[in-house]
């Protein structure tokens, strides 16, 4: 009979099962990314049929080089078609609301938005938009109201919270009250840079900045120039400074508003601004490993369908459905650390909840 060498057998033995152990974890690994930062772009009113009139009449966008596509369902509490407040809710709070609550849930209780996570974890926080900075999407990460037509309540929260920076219209709801309460004076007072054009804002890189460079909106595009590929510079340029990260929103307002237009040519007006402006993110997100870069909207407007056009001259033929808002799901691109993660088609609050636990926070 061959003697067996027995304290050899144990060590291939242990060999093996370390080799198998390591193997193992490898596969069945679930651990998160890190991410850092988080650029939200939210789209009002885009979807898949604004998108591709931007690709058609642009000949490509820099949105294409988007890594992952999701889709999101967009439908609020209270009905099948959201409005922006109940929709840019879900997506600031991850709860379901009634069309024109802003951060509020279906009974009207505040949510934290994952802004005010984010500030509360010791990051930067910022919102740009091409519209009042009251309006519906962009105070939804910022404000708790019952209706989104309180705008000077709106603009109160904005004081009263720990954001670093906001961009965008809605001047004369901070200073042209009906309470007589000048709020750029508060602002002051807390330590923001006050700021009424674009020359302000380009030379502002650090420390805390409230912009409002239009009464109630800025205009459209072309008209307000490069108001928003600027504006989300400077904001990142600011949030930069902070060695523990970012939340950052921005919202291409007015996408929504030429839809409900049936204006084709301005949606792709808007859309290319838009675009622009996600050139921005991605070139951050490349130089900074750690960021995140989400783009999506809070639902599709208008039913918009292309029936034809031409990559040559870039025109674009569309019919539309509606005036309004539609129910169809909405697309979500992501880019940079974590994008995997929006793959698939699940609820609108779940984005919320994808960027929660990539930042590793806790409810």
């Amino acid at each position: 009979m061959r003697k067996i060498n027995i304290p050899l057998l144990i060590v291939l033995s242990l060999i093996i099962v370390q080799c198998s152990s390591t193997k193992n974890t490898t596969l069945i690994s679930t651990e998160a990314p890190i991410v850092e930062n988080v650029i939200l772009l939210i789209g009002d009113g885009m979807g898949v049929s604004q998108v591709y009139s931007g690709i058609t009449a642009n000949n490509g966008l820099n949105l294409e080089k988007s890594q992952y596509v999701g889709f999101s369902k967009t439908y609020s509490a209270s009905s099948y078609i959201t409005d922006s407040a109940a929709g840019g809710t879900a997506i600031a709070t991850g709860t379901k609301t009634n069309n024109g609550a802003i951060g509020v849930d279906a009974k009207g209780n505040d949510v934290k938005s994952i802004l005010e996570y984010a500030a509360e974890n010791g990051k930067s926080t910022g919102v740009v938009a091409s519209c009042a900075i009251t309006h519906a999407t962009p105070a939804s990460f910022v404000a708790h109201q019952p209706n989104r037509n309180m705008q000077e309540e709106i603009a109160v929260d904005f004081v009263n919270s720990d954001i670093t920076l906001f961009i965008g219209g809605g001047k004369k709801y901070f200073a042209d009250r009906s309470d007589k309460v000048d709020l750029f004076k508060q602002l002051k007072d807390k330590g923001f840079k006050v700021a009424f054009d674009m020359n302000d804002v380009k030379q502002t890189t650090s420390g805390k900045l409230a912009a409002l460079i239009a009464d109630e909106h800025p205009a459209t595009y072309p008209e307000r120039g490069e108001f928003l590929p600027e504006s989300v510079q400077t904001a990142l340029d600011i949030l930069d400074n902070n060695s523990k990260g970012f939340f950052l929103i921005v919202e291409g307002s007015q996408i929504d508003w030429e839809s409900h237009d049936n204006n084709a040519e301005g949606v792709v007006n808007e859309m290319i601004d838009f675009d622009r402006t996600i050139k921005v993110a991605f070139d951050y997100a490349d130089k900074n490993p750690g960021t995140l870069v989400v783009i999506t909207a809070d639902h599709e407007t208008g039913g918009m369908a292309l029936t034809g056009g031409s990559f040559e001259t870039g025109e674009v033929k569309a019919a539309w459905g509606s005036t309004g808002h539609t129910s169809v799901m909405v697309p979500v691109f992501s880019y940079g650390t974590g994008a995997e993660k929006f793959a698939g088609i699940y609820e609108n609050i779940d984005i919320y909840n994808k960027i929660m636990s990539l930042y590793g926070f806790e409810k």
